[in-house]
């Protein structure tokens, strides 16, 4: 959609101008043709340089966001070198060619009544629109005041705006993580898969197609207690409204399943990105740097836990592992078993081998191969006592009793030890309340870790992780964006002036694009800097349309106010045109619905907003602009 957006602007750039001159001054087709490309190709080559330019620093960002960005970057800028040549090329041919000359000043005479009537209605505008720029570039103080003021107000709105990695998407099917107490029986966790089970078939019937749960494996553990729900939605042209939605569905799981007293059930919604984590919303590892121990460790995750769950801007906020359960330990006395002739390694091989098995060799069976295993027959290590009576071989042949040097206990510890980093650490995940951010919900964790002894800290990981390298990377971006422009500017007008006034036009583009995405709920992720960084390539073309004709106008004789308002007179209609036509182009991913949605959406309302507002804010103050940098540094020609 970007891209055929920006291949149409330059033809209608060019198509608007030639057809003007033919008008106004009654040239041929190829007479305006030739003298509309004397005009425009500056400005043509100056919109293609800033597009560029703009784009070029996302291919070299690093991680999933460099992955992400460069897949726009690469098409974007592809698009932008093929408008250019083919403005320069093609569009002059095609206008030479197949336009037909107009009698001087018709504006739409013999045009249909739709066409006519929107040339007479665009005529009182540019009237209006002429004498409102006339006024203010006699105020031009009083106006740079207001514009001040509309730059920091864009500021004061880019910072409010929630921040998050990627949008949540619609994928089409969501996860149930189910988790009983320790120690619990497959029945009882079956018991409560089964509820999972008939709450979307019975309460969802309509949205859901299937669900299919497993016993005994989870994502965050293994064993009888632990269970998952895969849960299969219907077409999303089955499902076109909002309140059908996956996340729509996930929250109204929660009052269902927090009824569930046999354990808990957690509806989850699948990562946009499949590889980063197991599931939305924010990952993070609570470290233990001080090496205080396993149990301060998880005393201190509980107390954590029991903080963040009373926050009701946090949803779903649980332990991703298995939880600490009842272990029988057998410790062996190394000293009394050298003292009886038996070596560790006997020993470790001979209770390995008994009680977990050992791969021997291969057979064939009737044409098939099979493997052989050794291992102790189930009746004889099924209980504690089972251990007495197994015998080890010593050194001198003699078959020791293991009971003989070993003692046993029960003792309450962890299946597993989870490390990050190289410390010890446990992983907890969470989902921020509807309404919250990302960003927010991970300020509020590490307020809360704050909170805890000394000696923890946070980890984060997976999609989390990747939120805040991208926010590190996204000032460099921009400044990276801005610099380059600036530089190609100043290179292609041969001048360190002429980019100044393009590049204050940028801030009434992002107040457009930051209001929308307030306006729609969303939030600062990466689409939105993507679409905000095409908000910055059209704010500043529909400036240089404006600054490369008055520079043309300068250049021929003409006084800055002269130069001024004969650019504003020539140029409001291709920059009218070529917005209207880039943002019903956009529409549609501002209104987008099913697969890839929220990304759509993201784009496309940041772009649409942007540039609503750069045009309307622009084709008032670029020549405010222009006039006020031209009279404070460009010199006695300005000053008038």
């Amino acid at each position: 959609m970007l891209a055929i957006g920006l291949l149409v602007d330059d033809a209608i750039v060019v198509v608007e101008n030639v057809e003007r001159l033919m008008t106004d001054e009654g040239l041929s087709p190829l007479e305006a043709t030739r003298k509309s490309m004397t005009q425009i190709t500056g400005a043509l080559v100056g919109i293609g340089t800033v597009l560029t330019a703009v784009f070029i620093p996302m291919a070299f960002l690093d991680g999933s966001t460099g992955v992400i960005y460069r897949q726009f970057s690469v098409t974007i800028v592809a698009a932008m070198i093929l408008s250019v040549i083919v403005a320069l090329s093609l569009t002059p041919a095609l206008c030479a060619t197949l336009l037909r000359p107009v009698a001087k000043n018709s504006h739409g005479a013999g045009l249909n009544r739709f066409f006519g009537g929107f040339n007479r209605g665009y005529e009182s505008v540019h009237k209006r629109y002429h004498s409102t720029v006339q006024r203010m570039l006699g105020r031009t103080g009083r106006n740079m005041i207001i514009y001040g003021g509309l730059a920091t107000l864009m500021g004061v709105l880019f910072i409010r705006l929630p921040t998050s990695f990627l949008p949540a998407e619609d994928q089409g099917w969501m996860l149930v993580f189910v988790q009983t107490p320790v120690g619990a029986t497959a029945n009882r966790t079956n018991a409560v898969l089964d509820k999972v089970q008939d709450h979307f078939l019975n309460n969802e019937s309509k949205l859901v197609d299937s669900v299919f749960t497993v016993q005994g494996f989870s994502f965050s553990g293994t064993g009888q207690n632990s269970g998952i729900g895969f849960v299969l939605l219907k077409d999303w042209d089955k499902r076109p409204h909002e309140d059908q939605s996956v996340a729509a569905i996930v929250g109204r799981a929660w009052g269902p399943f927090s009824q569930i007293k046999d354990g808990l059930a957690y509806p989850i919604v699948p990562p946009a990105v499949t590889e980063l984590g197991t599931s939305s919303g924010f990952d993070f590892y609570l470290k233990d740097e001080s090496g205080n121990g396993h149990e301060a460790l998880i005393g201190a995750r509980n107390q954590l836990l029991g903080m963040l769950s009373q926050d009701k801007r946090l949803n779903g906020v649980r332990p991703n592992g298995s939880e600490d359960s009842p272990q029988y330990r057998l410790d062996i006395d190394a000293a009394r078993a050298a003292a009886l002739g038996v070596s560790m390694d006997q020993v470790n091989e001979t209770l390995g081998i008994a009680w977990g098995g050992r791969y021997i060799d291969d057979f064939i069976d009737r044409g098939k191969v099979k493997r052989v295993y050794i291992q102790s027959d189930a009746p004889f290590r099924m209980n504690p006592e089972d251990f007495n009576r197994w015998y080890v071989r010593s050194d001198a042949g003699m078959m020791v009793p293991v009971s003989a040097f070993s003692s046993a206990h029960w003792e309450f510890g962890a299946p597993e030890l989870q490390r990050f980093n190289g410390g010890a650490a446990v992983n907890i995940n969470g989902n921020s309340a509807p309404g919250v951010s990302s960003g927010l919900a991970m300020k509020i964790v590490e307020d809360a870790v704050a909170k805890l002894p000394p000696g923890y800290r946070v980890e984060w990981t997976g999609q989390s992780y990747e939120e805040r390298a991208a926010g590190a990377q996204t000032p460099i971006l921009y400044t990276m964006s801005l610099i380059i422009v600036f530089l190609a500017l100043a290179a292609l007008y041969e001048s360190w002036i002429m980019p100044i006034p393009i590049l204050l036009a940028v801030p009434l583009g992002i107040i457009g694009a930051v209001f929308a995405t307030a306006l729609r709920g969303l939030e600062r992720d990466i689409y939105f800097q993507v679409g905000m960084l095409t908000t910055i390539g059209l704010a500043s073309k529909n400036a240089i349309l404006i600054v490369e004709f008055a520079k043309l106008n300068m250049d021929a004789g003409m006084e800055l106010i002269e130069a001024t308002m004969h650019a504003v007179h020539d140029r409001l209609r291709p920059i009218v045109m070529t917005s209207l036509a880039f943002g019903f182009g956009v529409l549609p991913l501002a209104l987008a619905h099913g697969a890839g949605a929220g990304a759509q959406r993201a784009i496309g309302t940041g772009i649409f907003g942007g540039m609503i507002a750069g045009t309307i804010f622009g084709v008032l103050f670029v020549p405010v602009l222009f006039v006020f940098v031209q009279r404070l540094l460009g010199g006695r020609r300005a000053g008038s």
